[in-house]
């Protein structure tokens, strides 16, 4: 059986944030402007972002708010919440261990009746884990339809009060206290919302649709350490620690819940690993370059465009920039929700042509996951 993707909808909340206006939302570490700001802006080429925040830092929706947003854009005469067989969301920011983000959703959209839902949590991988749960399910005939959401909320793990502990620590010790760079680094990096598709066993009566190839996802963690974390830390040797190892003062004094990223790692490993997934995925699913319409990459910065177009390359599987389709500029780095947010604005572009083909790449730097997936223009 055929699964198809027949819509795409989308929350981006409140207006745009542009690059001077960041830290009136996030606030200052120590009342100070970062110092490594302007040059992480710079190299990620990112000019806006959303946040679910005002400018007094106060929360203006949840993410689970912005996720039943999304999905209510699915909603229509034909496709009411009701209707829903399937609910599979995902997320690197849900805001409570217990219970899950999927059912947080669940709750926000109401209706009558109940449905099934499931919750992944990680980080950019996760919703492109519940787009192949929701897939397999539609596919297997176990769903008439599915939605597959992803959302993100992390502007508030990235709010000066989160980091003001530390600061206040280090300044007793240091007359400059300076906020450690794998800190500082993914407060300018990350951005709110939501987006969220629509699987069906038929196409769209009145639009395009997509048809889903195949889904691809696999995991480097058995030979890499952690890169990207929260609610823990690495010790001297680079093992890592959750929360549960630290005594309760140091979950603060040591922003232990902030988001962290090994950058070191991250510049050594994500997009070999990536390249060298994607050759042996060419052979496995039989297809080239020559056989990609559009190629839809999520990159966490404008930088590594180069640097997938060098590796690329070298590995013999060039994929050229005019196939390229993205929109980390305009939108920021939403995660788990970046590769739907390419999909939902491509498909509603009006640029497609039946019979195209499109992959989509997925990184995840935690511990190196990632994600391919093949779709056909109907």
């Amino acid at each position: 059986m055929d699964v198809f993707i027949t819509k795409a909808s989308r929350f981006l909340p409140n207006d745009p944030v542009g690059n001077d206006d960041m830290e009136t939302f996030l606030g200052m570490v120590d009342g100070k402007p970062s110092k490594a700001r302007r040059v992480i802006l710079r190299r990620n080429g990112i000019k806006q972002r959303y946040y679910a925040l005002d400018k007094n830092g106060n929360i203006t929706h949840t993410n689970a708010q912005m996720a039943a947003n999304a999905i209510r854009g699915l909603l229509d005469d034909h496709l009411t919440v009701d209707d829903i067989d399937l609910l599979a969301c995902g997320t690197g920011s849900p805001e409570q261990l217990i219970p899950s983000h999927g059912v947080m959703v669940h709750g926000e959209l109401g209706g009558q009746k109940n449905t099934e839902v499931v919750s992944f949590a990680g980080s950019c991988c996760t919703g492109a884990d519940a787009l192949k749960y929701a897939y397999m399910a539609v596919k297997l005939g176990f769903s008439k339809n599915a939605v597959a959401a992803a959302s993100e909320h992390s502007s508030p793990w990235m709010k000066a009060d989160y980091f003001q502990k530390e600061s206040e620590e280090l300044s007793k010790l240091e007359d400059q206290p300076m906020l450690a760079f794998q800190k500082d680094f993914l407060r300018w990096m990350l951005s709110d919302g939501a987006f969220a598709l629509l699987l069906q066993e038929k196409t769209n009566d009145t639009g395009l649709s997509l048809r889903i190839e195949w889904i691809d996802i696999t995991s480097f963690a058995n030979t890499k350490e952690t890169c990207m974390y929260a609610g823990g830390d690495k010790d001297a040797s680079g093992v890592f620690h959750g929360w549960a190892s630290y005594p309760q003062t140091q979950w603060l004094t040591e922003s232990l819940f902030a988001i962290k990223q090994d950058t070191r790692m991250l510049s050594e490993n994500i997009v070999p690993l990536g390249v060298q997934y994607l050759v042996d995925l060419g052979k496995k699913y039989q297809f080239s370059p020559d056989d990609i319409d559009w190629f839809l990459p999520h990159m966490s910065s404008m930088f590594f465009k180069d640097v997938i177009l060098k590796e690329t390359e070298k590995a013999g599987f060039y994929i050229p920039e005019e196939k390229w389709f993205y929109n980390l500029p305009q939108i920021g780095n939403i995660g788990s929700a970046s590769a739907f947010a390419m999909v939902e604005e491509l498909l509603n572009s009006g640029k497609l042509k039946k019979g195209q083909k499109i992959l989509v790449m997925v990184p995840e730097s935690a511990r190196f996951s990632y994600c391919y997936f093949m779709l056909t223009v109907c």
